[in-house]
């Protein structure tokens, strides 16, 4: 399977969930919590323009002038947004295509929203490299990765998988 930016996010999240989804394992379909971040993201595509643009394997929130905007329901793991915005800018800089990143993270009760600024430098490429070769090594591996056992795993859409 392709790297793409949900693949980066769930490496940093959860190497399972990594695993699972890349090797097309998919229990998203039927998690509220996955339909609350596309309906989230519907609802602020349709007050922008440059909204929701597919390009090869990956899907942009927003794309401007000067931005590449990925919009998160919430900011419960920032480290792994962050990955999957500095994956984007590289795939886009490979297409001579130079922007900064921005992660807006909107709370469900829409009264606290950050915003956090990201640019790719060359050490953020090199690491990302490693990233993306772990990855890969990961998804071709023939060992599923232990569960995490962490408290967000209760919301996860494989959480029936993995512990029941």
């Amino acid at each position: 399977m392709r790297i793409n930016g949900t693949l980066v996010n769930y490496y940093f999240h959860c190497k399972r969930q990594c695993y699972l989804h890349g090797n097309r394992i998919n229990l998203e379909d039927n998690s509220e919590i996955v339909k609350t971040g596309k309906a989230l993201h519907e609802e602020r595509s349709v007050k922008t323009e440059n909204s929701e643009i597919a390009l090869e394997n990956i899907r942009l929130d927003r794309l401007t002038k000067e931005y590449v905007t990925e919009i998160k329901k919430s900011d419960a793991d920032e480290e792994a947004c962050k990955w999957q915005l500095y994956y984007y800018l590289y795939i886009l800089k490979k297409k001579g295509i130079i922007r900064k990143g921005k992660l807006e993270f909107v709370e469900k009760n829409k009264k606290h929203s950050r915003i956090e600024i990201y640019e790719l430098n060359e050490e953020i490429e090199l690491e990302l490299k490693n990233i993306i070769e772990q990855i890969q090594l990961l998804l071709n591996s023939d060992n599923l990765p232990d569960t995490i056992n962490k408290s967000h795993c209760k919301k996860c859409a494989y959480y029936e998988y993995c512990y029941i």
